[in-house]
């Protein structure tokens, strides 16, 4: 990995793991269903001029490939829901309750829960190393919930629940994207593109179902934006560019830092008490992704040759 990688691979962390900070902030204001319809469709839109500014720029060589509705919008629509709608909605209503710390850490049990559906999904056995790194994912998780204060707060039961969700949405969204298809077929951005404008369009209806909120202040309206342009359409910039650099493998990494910034951010700039057991936990989570996932920090500095996308 050479210094410009390493360096987007810290600032998607950075801003992935500030993607919490912006939840906790906009959700008791906005609400999940409006807060999340203001981020997809920001997203959405932001993609679509990346797109539009892609294709221009090559069209005399190599025209982008567009996204090609009639044959994938079914594509689309599922993995927004499950990649973006759902989980999105979910960690909004948990947000609503949960810090930011602890809504990064129990974010990070996501490739748990992609191992699990994934034996289950090709109904294979699981092996000794991925069985122990759920075991000790869950350990950290139950050290989180047990010694946290915030989970002595009304409906904290019911938002860690949605939070652990969410991060099952995500393990069942990767394993679809992997064993899909229609998801093998399309680049990575037509796929991030797409199930955005799926997941504008699925969570649409559920707006004439929740009351108008108070108009937001300025500071609302910014996590917001910020939540839509940057956590969402710039994110995905970065993260396919560090997939095309350094490979898949190495790009999880990104899982593990997640957490790292979302403590910090929620430390320095929401006054979030940090205590032994954010440190223990979140260590023994990250501890079971790795197992559960094979990553091996020797990866990261493995040689590749760069690629284009």
């Amino acid at each position: 990995m050479n210094l410009t990688s390493l360096i987007n691979l810290l600032l998607l962390s950075a801003i992935w793991g500030g993607s919490f900070l912006f939840l906790r902030m906009a959700a008791p204001a906005l609400g999940p269903v409006l807060l999340i319809e203001f981020r997809v469709g920001l997203a959405a839109l932001f993609l679509l001029g990346v797109a539009l500014l892609w294709r221009k720029r090559r069209h005399a060589t190599a025209p982008v490939q567009g996204l090609q509705l009639r044959r994938y919008w079914k594509h689309y629509l599922l993995l927004g829901g499950l990649n973006s709608a759902l989980p999105f909605l979910l960690l909004a209503y948990a947000a609503q309750t949960l810090t930011a710390s602890l809504l990064s850490i129990l974010n990070a049990t996501s490739p748990v829960w992609g191992a699990l559906v994934g034996a289950l999904w090709a109904r294979t056995p699981l092996s000794a190393t991925t069985l122990s790194g759920l075991v000790v994912g869950a350990a950290g998780v139950a050290i989180l919930v047990s010694f946290d204060r915030v989970t002595l707060l009304p409906g904290s039961g019911l938002a860690i629940a949605a939070a652990l969700g969410a991060a099952l949405s995500y393990g069942i969204a990767s394993n679809y994207t992997r064993y899909a298809t229609h998801a093998s077929a399309l680049a990575p951005f037509n796929n991030a593109h797409g199930s955005m404008w799926g997941a504008t369009l699925l969570i649409a209806p559920a707006l004439l179902l929740v009351p108008a909120p108070p108009l937001p202040g300025s500071d609302i309206i910014a996590a917001v934006v910020t939540l839509g342009v940057l956590c969402s359409g710039i994110a995905y910039l970065l993260y396919f560019r560090l997939v095309a650099d350094i490979g898949p493998t190495s790009a999880l990494t990104v899982t593990f830092l997640i957490p790292l910034f979302g403590v910090l951010w929620g430390y320095g700039l929401l006054d979030e008490t940090v205590g032994w057991h954010t440190l223990i936990g979140s260590l023994t989570v990250v501890t079971g992704t790795a197992l559960v996932t094979g990553f091996s920090p020797r990866a990261l500095f493995a040689p590749r040759k760069p690629s284009h996308v």
